[in-house]
């Protein structure tokens, strides 16, 4: 293997964790112009059978190094430094629409894989593109990269204005995938007429127990209306009896034979407690489909049925493509995670 840099000075007996000295090692043959930018550095394989040590020891080393911008990973080809800039650490600014516990998933999964080292500030827009600007607007110099959920459905024509202000390398969008950008720009998205088509007819086998699907489909909620598109698609091309209202009143009577598909929890306890009400049985007199997984959809009535997408697993792949420096858009899709509640 060709040694790009003097790692025989790791100090068994030092304080300084291993994975620390790697870095160390690193960034000052960067720093002394021993390592050039452009040039290729061992594997972590390679690292860690030259000089013995953890495989997971070089890893840590490595993620911390990609998130200070520092090394890079070509896929098939290794690790390479693309920055001589040692200095400087990596800052990021997370831009939501709401929190939410499946929000939160996707900002621990985020900060998960960024590591330790990077810093992430979180602010929220509300759906107001004002807010938004407020955000950006004197801090592009501040940041090297900007995360944002781009849910604005009023004011999308100024949202897009603003998020043209930012360079498209140092621009993740997360959640959705939006037109009239410049190209060059990361996502990590849903697409949510396809993918709530395509987990509903994943359910089929269980759906067709039932003679009707009604969404509740909040009105004065800002949810993404392309769920409502996919939800119509799938009831027509399969033929189900189908209903679209704004919200489940308390009182309000279920129909036997009927799966609400429900978006809001206030709906989905209001079903609950009328199901028991009328002594319907779910999963069998009457189904529950509930959107975005949480822990306590888990274990509530036996399981409730959900259509999520793996909010953890969101999170991490936009921490990749900043790590990569990547501007790949990848698609996160709905699954139908089968419950005692279909």
């Amino acid at each position: 293997m060709n040694r790009f840099f003097p790692l025989n000075s790791l100090d068994e007996d030092s304080t300084v964790p291993k994975y620390r000295q790697i870095i160390d090692s690193i960034l000052q043959d960067v720093e002394t112009g021993v390592l050039q930018q452009g040039q290729r550095i061992p594997s972590i394989n390679e690292m860690s059978m030259e000089y013995m040590l953890a495989r997971d020891t070089v890893e840590k080393a490595y993620k911390e190094l990609r998130s200070r911008g520092i090394i890079k990973s070509v896929r098939g080809k290794g690790y390479y430094v693309c920055s001589t800039q040692t200095d400087t650490s990596l800052k990021i600014l997370m831009i939501f629409n709401k929190i939410s516990a499946y929000k939160k998933s996707v900002y621990n999964g985020f900060k998960q894989a960024m590591g330790p080292e990077v810093t992430i500030d979180l602010r929220i827009h509300h759906h107001n593109a004002d807010l938004l600007h407020s955000f950006i607007e004197g801090n592009l110099g501040n940041y090297g990269y900007f995360v944002v959920m781009p849910f604005f459905y009023d004011d999308m024509p100024k949202a897009l204005e603003i998020l043209r202000k930012i360079p498209p390398h140092q621009l993740l969008l997360l959640d959705k995938d939006i037109e009239g950008l410049k190209p060059g720009y990361a996502s990590v998205f849903q697409d949510f007429a396809s993918d709530l088509y395509d987990a509903l007819a994943s359910g089929q086998d269980l759906l067709s127990r039932y003679r009707k699907l009604v969404m509740v489909f909040p009105e004065n909620i800002p949810y993404p209306p392309e769920l409502v598109e996919g939800f119509q698609d799938f009831c027509r091309d399969k033929g189900f009896d189908h209903e679209v209202i704004t919200e489940f009143e308390e009182g309000m009577p279920l129909a036997k034979g009927e799966v609400y598909c429900v978006i809001e929890e206030s709906d989905l306890a209001n079903v609950i407690i009328q199901s028991r009400t009328q002594h319907l049985e779910l999963g069998r007199d009457v189904g529950i489909i509930a959107f975005n997984d949480t822990p306590l959809k888990k274990i509530l009535v036996n399981g409730i049925t959900v259509i999520s997408t793996d909010h953890e697993r969101m999170g991490k792949i936009a921490a990749e493509l900043i790590l990569d420096k990547s501007q790949h858009k990848i698609q996160n899709p709905y699954t139908l995670i089968r419950r005692h509640s279909l």
